[in-house]
């Protein structure tokens, strides 16, 4: 850290203050308030690499930012007594949401929390005229759409959607840039250096963005560098690109994973129809286990005619299925069938015992059925990836793992943050039309509505409520 600096003791918040002569120049010293940037770590509060890339960046450049950092004024300071406690010089206290008495009495969404928006409508300038209109009375607002249709407004919105092709606009440059990079690594290559250069790069190019914050999508990064990518940056850097034709056996050598590639990316690219055949036939099995489930929440119940098939846990077992309807049948141990439809019984009752029996067990021989299948089918693809780990070319290793795995990876972050962006302003807005949606006279109308009711079915019954 840069040298003259002081921090307060409530870590993560911190001040720092210019040397003597820079106070001096500045006519004050620079204070920044880093309370609100951290992560839970057990029962402490832990810097991220996002919070303390900001820190430095706002210390470096000196930059006011509302809430965050400030040059005081050395008179202030004196004014205060040179106590230097961080909440006399920097407001960090979140904005109250202030219940508005007039809209609560008459209706309609107040301009003001509107206008609390203003960071969106700066990015979505005739979205807020879509969404709202002005209402007969001054300072106030009303809800254009139903709310059902606001979370559809704001999503298919033209500037919502030209929005999120300048973000990803501003993602491709970076990934342009830097795919050769990452595909161009050898044997020897300083993943530290590799991960500062990307990193950088990547918030350098989000710096010009309104709305989405360049250090969240700088977190991202680094998060993911810290949990994946930094392992195979090292194994390529250790044993070159072959690391992706090897694969690593569980302690019982019956399942597989790619060193540097996930198998489920190898299937994607290359045995997406044999997947697909699997997924079908899963969802067949699923179907038939749909169907027994039904059967025993119908008649799997104490007294129910599935109880003498139950084992002492409750379980319905296919033994049991069939040792029971060769009893109903009357026949001997190797000639029963749930297919002998003519067999004799005793009474109706063992008839729908009966029916019911042969129903659970067809359905139970069509469900393993369909799971041997699934099985084999599965085997048969594990072969095939194994088989394709062991061929892979240099290049294709570079595809699956730079392109399907990191770049991919990445991408789904950035996305993940427009999301929020975009939920938190749907939210806000259905928040607010419904908080102003009945005004209390209507609710007063209603509740003497629903009083009148109560009054009048009380008086029927020979009752009277006072």
């Amino acid at each position: 850290m840069p040298p003259n600096l002081f921090y307060g003791t409530g870590i993560p918040a911190c001040i720092i203050v210019l040397d003597k002569e820079n106070a001096e120049s500045r006519k004050g010293i620079f204070i920044i308030d880093a309370s609100k940037g951290f992560m839970k770590d057990g029962n402490k509060n832990r810097l991220r690499e996002q919070d303390i890339h900001k820190i430095v960046d706002v210390f470096n450049k000196q930059i006011e930012l509302e809430k965050y950092s400030k040059i005081v004024s050395l008179s202030k300071i004196e004014e205060n007594e040179f106590n230097l406690n961080i909440t006399r010089y920097i407001d960090t206290q979140e904005a109250e949401d202030i219940q508005d008495i007039e809209a609560h009495l008459l209706g309609d969404i107040p301009d003001s929390d509107i206008k609390a928006l203003n960071n969106y409508w700066e990015v979505y300038p005739s979205l807020r005229n879509d969404l709202f209109a002005k209402s007969n009375r001054k300072n106030y607002s009303k809800l254009k759409i139903a709310q059902e249709e606001i979370k559809q407004t704001i999503f298919s919105h033209p500037e919502f959607l030209d929005y999120n092709k300048k973000v990803n606009t501003v993602f491709d440059k970076w990934k342009n840039k830097n795919t050769p990079i990452l595909k161009g690594m050898k044997i020897g290559i300083k993943p530290k250096k590799l991960i500062h250069n990307l990193s950088e790069d990547l918030l350098s190019h989000f710096s010009n963005l309104n709305l989405i914050d360049k250090y969240d999508i700088y977190q991202h990064l680094l998060t993911y560098w810290m949990e994946t990518m930094q392992d195979d940056v090292y194994d390529i850097a250790d044993d070159g690109w072959k690391a992706g034709n090897e694969v690593e056996w569980d302690a019982k050598g019956k399942i597989f994973e790619g060193r540097l590639i996930p198998k489920k990316l190898i299937i994607n690219r290359y045995f997406d129809k044999e997947q697909k055949a699997i997924e079908i036939l899963e969802s067949e099995r699923e179907d038939y286990s749909r169907q027994l489930e039904e059967i025993e929440e119908e008649y799997g119940g104490d007294d129910g005619l599935l109880e003498e098939v139950k084992n002492e846990k409750g379980k319905i077992l296919r033994k049991s299925v069939v040792e029971r309807i060769r009893v109903l049948i009357q026949a001997k141990p190797l000639e029963y069938t749930h297919l002998a439809a003519d067999a004799p019984v005793e009474n109706d009752n063992e008839e729908n015992e009966l029916s019911i029996l042969r129903k659970y067990l067809d359905i139970s021989d069509k469900e393993s059925e369909i799971g041997k299948k699934q099985t084999e089918a599965l085997k048969e693809l594990d072969k095939k990836v194994l088989d394709k780990f062991k061929i892979l070319s240099e290049d294709e290793i570079k595809v699956l793992v730079v392109d399907d795995k990191w770049i991919s990876t990445i991408y789904n972050d950035v996305q993940s943050e427009l999301q929020r962006i975009s939920q938190r302003l749907t939210q806000r807005i259905k928040e607010l039309a419904e908080r102003y949606e009945t005004p209390l006279p209507q609710l007063n109308n209603e509740v003497q509505s629903l009083e009148k009711k109560v009054h009048t079915r009380l008086s029927k019954i020979g009752f009277e409520w006072k």
